[in-house]
């Protein structure tokens, strides 16, 4: 059978018969189609500013265990001091976060958050057992 095959239930309901490959091919194409989709929302996301890209050199050092705050603050082209002072704490103070001598108080990390335009979890999302300390 080489062609969708048409034929007309008893209850008057317009049935299709399809071979598997048929079938198969349609449910690929479906599937392409929301992918494709889901791509332009994406897109449309980053245009309006609502998400961005973040290059692979970034990622994979963080991947590879380096400290997300210090791996955003170079995303974000800041020095050490310039955060330091947007986030209103010592340059030590974050260097003890950024080497991980110190987790940081929720409220240290809150303000390096928002300073570098992030949601808290940015912060943590490779951490296993360990979380902000309540210093």
């Amino acid at each position: 059978m080489n062609k969708a095959v048409s034929f007309v239930s008893p209850g008057g309901e317009e049935l299709i018969v399809l071979t598997r490959a048929q079938y198969d091919a349609l449910i690929e194409r479906i599937e392409d189609l929301e992918d494709m989709e889901a791509i332009r929302r994406h897109e449309a996301r980053v245009a309006a500013g609502e998400e961005e890209l973040v290059p692979a050199e970034y990622v994979s050092r963080m991947i590879d265990g380096e400290s997300p705050v210090r791996v955003w603050r170079d995303f974000r082209g800041l020095t050490a001091k310039e955060l330091a002072a947007k986030a209103g704490l010592s340059p030590a103070y974050l260097s003890e976060i950024e080497t991980g001598k110190k987790d940081g108080s929720i409220a240290a990390l809150k303000s390096i958050a928002d300073v570098l335009k992030l949601d808290l979890d940015d912060l943590y999302w490779n951490r296993e057992e360990k979380g902000p300390s309540e210093e």
